[in-house]
């Protein structure tokens, strides 16, 4: 809104200027949600206590009983920070920009079903793994689709990290490879809500990373220079990635130990969703693994407990997601969410080194 009404001033009033610059624009859209977040957060809780929206702890976490009824869906107040300020400070001619919004608010709603069975319930079930599935599927699908259909020839090219040119063109089966990669993205970060505080802290190293990977990829001489493809519009981008980084660092004020609100569904399914989605944008399908290595590791360690159970009746980790195994071992909540704050750290510093080793 400013970008679209008060740019055009410049002819009028030069400090105007200000707002073509993709890094002053990226910069007030991670305050304004971090403001959004930090100022009506306590509203949010305060409703959310009154309509009481409480978290139901799985019975097989009886050291997480002190948790019960700490009010949840907290990601609905992220991802409504995170539209006001695309509003505000995104150049909304930009296809990139409303794929991304949408399929924020496509997989909050999915996420909003699933968090309100849970509580209507009275039980950690809520969707059925089929259900949250499909919908999953028809709302990755719509997203591969149009990205399909309205992108550039060389957008199913699938670039390899420490790989200057592209490695193959998947073709019409770069479709069912992102929908495969979102669904898990949404996953796996999903996975990773579990620890006060432990989402909103790998979201943020996340999205910086991917912030600073779209701005590269947007600018013709930067992307050249390094070797990676260029993403015309890419650099707004930065600006969505930067907005979510603010968000979540507002809602960690609330969310850190001990939480007074969780992200629920409607947070981290959007969120995990959204992560994929910009990485197929911007050419890191692969890269995302690296970036969200600590998300790898915690639905990785879902799937071998599984097949392990399965096949051999035993278990792997003592509990999955894998910080519940830590958990086990009697490591402290706050020492496990540092230590894997660290681990996301290392990840992200990794993604980006990768630049410039190829």
């Amino acid at each position: 809104m400013f970008y679209e009404f008060v740019y055009p001033l410049v002819r009028y009033f030069t400090p105007f200027n200000v707002f073509q610059y993709l890094s002053f624009r990226g910069a007030y859209a991670a305050l304004t949600t971090l403001l959004l977040c930090y100022i009506f957060g306590p509203k949010v809780i305060e409703a959310l206590k009154r309509l009481k929206v409480g978290q139901v702890v799985r019975e097989e976490l009886p050291g997480h009983s002190s948790k019960g009824g700490t009010p949840t869906m907290g990601g609905i107040f992220i991802i409504v920070s995170i539209a006001i300020a695309m509003l505000l400070w995104t150049d909304f001619s930009n296809i990139y920009i409303w794929l991304i919004l949408g399929a924020l608010i496509a997989f909050g709603f999915l996420g909003f079903l699933d968090d309100y069975l849970k509580i209507t319930k009275k039980s950690s079930g809520g969707l059925s793994p089929s259900k949250k599935l499909i919908g999953q599927f028809i709302i990755s699908l719509a997203i591969m689709l149009i990205l399909y259909f309205t992108g550039s020839s060389d957008i199913t090219d699938i670039y390899v990290p420490f790989f200057k040119d592209p490695v193959i063109n998947l073709g019409f089966l770069w479709i069912p490879f992102g929908v495969l990669l979102i669904m898990g993205s949404s996953n796996a970060v999903n996975f990773g809500d579990g620890l006060d505080g432990l989402l909103a802290g790998l979201l943020i190293f996340a999205f910086i990373t991917l912030a600073i990977l779209a701005y590269l990829s947007g600018h013709a001489e930067f992307s050249s220079y390094l070797g990676i493809p260029f993403i015309s519009g890419a650099g707004e981008i930065m600006i969505f990635c930067l907005a979510i980084t603010g968000a979540c660092v507002g809602f960690l004020w609330f969310n850190s130990h001990p939480a007074e609100v969780f992200m629920g569904d409607v947070g981290s399914l959007s969120l995990g969703g959204v992560m994929a989605v910009i990485a197929l944008m911007i050419k890191k399908e692969i890269l995302i693994f690296i970036i969200g290595g600590v998300f790898v590791m915690e639905i990785v360690s879902v799937i071998i407990q599984v097949i392990s159970f399965k096949k051999r009746g035993k278990r792997v980790f003592r509990k999955t997601p894998i910080h519940h195994h830590f958990e086990e071992l009697g490591w402290a909540e706050s020492k496990i969410v540092t230590r894997f704050w660290i681990l996301g750290g290392l990840f992200a510093i990794i993604a980006l080194s990768t630049l410039k080793i190829q």
